[in-house]
């Protein structure tokens, strides 16, 4: 019963300033998560232009800043249609899932420090669940419904087959990211995210005490966000378009919106988990007042977030995808037995290291 005490602790015992500042913050991230977003779209056609040695966009706005503005009036004009035979409830229902469970899982994400303004502290976090880990790993996992029901109630056979397939790879997946993340936490002893990016402070980064289990995470977060080479999910050349073969308009719109969401997020619970999050070498020793030091933090904290989003980017132009038996064999027969034997070892060694052997 404390563990719901301490997930919702800010909707019933907070006084109304701390109130209005959470629900100001809650906004803020929303919107900074959209905006994030919109422009990876434009960030991504100017990082594989440059690895093409092109332009990229350059007509809408200077230097292209306006596609992605132009790409979303784009996709409101585009005609609207709903399959005949589909569910038409359900239809309607798996964007809005997948759009939904995207922007839910950055509320345990600590952006900050505390910011002090008139006296009173303020943390730069949405809620800090005890079990922060678990929440986020459960939002996760609704977003598979959210790719099945648009294959099912699409009423297509190759909605229904790329559904099936997506699924499958994501549930594949999150096993992999599950164990990975097992000895994450027996090394840190916490499921919280605020306490995991505390004890990194300095340069006591988790991926240099489970470097094994931070490229798992990396692996299966880009197997997880749908990005290449795991793009099977909607694969152009195998099957039409993949679940979302019957969308269109805003309802296509919000399914890949989604997967730049997760991206985003995806990202930045890498940087937390394992690169320190908002900490940085020295930065304790600069002798800043602490205000301008949590400034200086979320920076940091959105520096190290942009550089995974350009890694998402990066690797998308430069491996060819995987063949689905390979995404598939990777993920159970490789990926899978190393994160159990990272687990065994990381046991092995908190064992030693407390002398209990």
């Amino acid at each position: 019963m404390h563990y719901l005490c301490d997930a919702l602790p800010w909707g019933i015992f907070m006084d109304s300033g701390e109130l209005i500042f959470k629900m100001v913050f809650v906004v803020a991230i929303f919107g900074i998560s959209l905006l994030v977003a919109m422009y990876s779209t434009y960030a991504e056609r100017k990082v594989a232009a440059f690895l093409q040695d092109r332009i990229g966009p350059n007509r809408a706005g200077p230097f292209g800043i306006l596609q992605p503005l132009a790409d979303g009036v784009k996709m409101f004009m585009k005609e609207e249609i709903i399959p005949a035979k589909s569910d038409k409830a359900l239809f309607i229902l798996g964007p809005c899932i997948m759009m939904l469970t995207a922007c839910m899982t950055g509320v345990v994400i600590p952006w900050g420090e505390s910011l002090v303004i008139n006296g009173r502290e303020y943390e730069l976090l949405i809620t800090d669940v005890n079990v922060g880990l678990l929440y986020v790993f459960g939002v996760v996992s609704i977003g598979v419904y959210g790719i099945m029901i648009g294959g099912w109630a699409s009423n297509n056979k190759y909605s229904l087959l790329g559904s099936l397939r997506a699924s499958a790879q994501m549930v594949s997946y999150e096993l992999a990211m599950g164990l990975s993340i097992i000895a994450l936490v027996m090394a840190a002893g916490t499921l919280s995210v605020r306490e995991i990016v505390e004890q990194q402070a300095g340069l006591q980064w988790n991926a240099f005490y489970q470097p094994l289990g931070c490229l798992l995470f990396i692996i299966c977060a880009f197997a997880e966000c749908n990005r290449t080479p795991f793009d099977l999910a909607e694969c152009e050349t195998e099957l039409v378009g993949g679940y979302h073969t019957e969308y269109s308009s805003m309802k296509l719109g919000f399914y890949l919106f989604a997967e730049y969401i997760a991206m985003f997020i995806s990202s930045a619970i890498i940087a937390a988990l394992y690169f320190g999050g908002y900490n940085f070498p020295f930065i304790d020793s600069l002798g800043l007042s602490h205000n301008v030091q949590t400034i200086l933090g979320v920076l940091i904290f959105f520096a190290k977030t942009s550089f995974f989003i350009f890694l998402f980017m990066w690797v998308r132009w430069t491996i060819p995808r995987f063949r689905y038996d390979q995404l598939m064999n990777l993920g159970w027969k490789v990926l899978i037995p190393v994160a159990i034997i990272n687990v065994l070892v990381t046991g092995i060694v908190i064992l030693w290291r407390n002398d209990l052997f």
